[in-house]
């Protein structure tokens, strides 16, 4: 049977230990393909920086190669940290996309910069509290919506004749949930990583819909990540490189994805370990049976129209499986 809720995909674009970046934008190709045969609603990158295991720094080509190798998966961005970029160029970019690949692009913004302070002043990011007017720039290009006083107004956006695809704002917190509603766009929360309920954002998001043609009725993504394997023993196995590397990570130590071997055999220190024992607590790992019962529970228990399953293995091929797993337990109807 079924679920009541879409399955979707996000991919970082790992670069693991043993492998290079070739390598990793090549496996974006073969997930791209496995996730539209196997049935999933739509795929999605996430933009990151000064990251030396993750590959998705610039998601929108990634997005066009997937698409150009897909023929019925959604693909998009979750999302592009819109502090980053100058508006008209994601406009750009975007209406670029949807010209390419018609009814099959996303667009997902968020606000977090994607990377740590250093890479955000490399990059001349805006700051946090500009966000609502970079938003409102992004729109107001592709609506034609700048009064004729403004500067902006004389600058037409290319390509023209093509509007934006369907754009999703992100959140952790629930802070923008109820603009997200009142700007009758779709809202993304990112359970994945954040210990926030997504129940109440949800709510509020829903609470304040006003309607529009991109989104007639309020959609909800609940993003979570997930580890499966044939059995709890080989997946909790498996989690260790994701635990590891997140601890790392938060202590400041930047390296490839490592093996489960090698994520076993490492020494943490009491911080690091406080880390995993924290952060563990939003990760799902098991059997089939065991993900789809933790992933159901989690999507009915906040109403959530979708779900978004990050995975992080080391191994290219067990990731594909690990989708592969989800799919079957779920039910998802292959495609030709």
């Amino acid at each position: 049977m079924t679920p009541p809720f879409a399955l979707s995909l996000q991919d970082l674009a790992p670069i693991a230990e043993g492998t290079n970046t070739p390598q990793a934008m090549a496996e974006t190709i073969l997930l791209a393909q496995e996730a539209d045969r196997l049935g999933y609603t739509r795929l999605w990158y996430a933009e990151h920086h000064g990251m030396p295991s993750i590959a998705s720094s610039v998601p929108e080509i990634l997005i066009g190669s997937a698409a150009a190798h897909t023929s019925n998966i959604r693909v998009g961005s979750g999302g592009v940290m819109l502090l980053n970029h100058a508006p008209l160029r994601i406009a750009e970019a975007y209406r670029t996309l949807e010209g390419l690949f018609p009814g099959r692009i996303d667009l997902g913004i968020g606000r977090a910069p994607g990377g740590d302070g250093y890479a955000m002043r490399a990059l001349r990011s805006g700051g946090g509290e500009e966000f609502s007017a970079y938003l409102a720039e992004l729109m107001a290009f592709d609506e034609d919506g700048f009064p004729p006083d403004h500067p902006f107004s004389r600058v037409p956006v290319s390509p023209g004749g093509i509007r934006l695809p369907p754009m999703w704002l992100l959140g952790s917190s629930g802070a923008s949930a109820s603009a997200a509603g009142q700007l009758g766009i779709g809202y993304a929360f990112a359970a994945h990583f954040s210990h926030t309920p997504p129940a109440p954002a949800f709510e509020a998001y829903r609470y304040g819909f006003k309607a529009t043609e991109a989104f007639p009725k309020p959609r909800t993504m609940l993003c979570v990540s997930a580890i499966c394997a044939p059995t709890d023993e080989e997946a909790q196995y498996l989690s260790r490189s994701q635990a590891v590397s997140w601890a790392l990570f938060t202590s400041g130590e930047q390296r490839k994805l490592m093996a489960p071997e090698e994520a076993h055999a490492r020494v943490l220190t009491p911080q690091q370990q406080s880390v995993i024992d924290h952060q563990s607590t939003l990760w799902i790992t098991g059997s089939p049976q065991t993900v789809r019962d933790a992933i159901a529970e989690k999507a009915e228990s906040c109403a959530a129209d979708e779900v978004m399953i990050t995975t992080t293995v080391h191994s290219y091929e067990l990731r594909r499986r690990s989708y592969a797993l989800i799919a079957e337990a779920f039910g998802l109807e292959p495609r030709g």
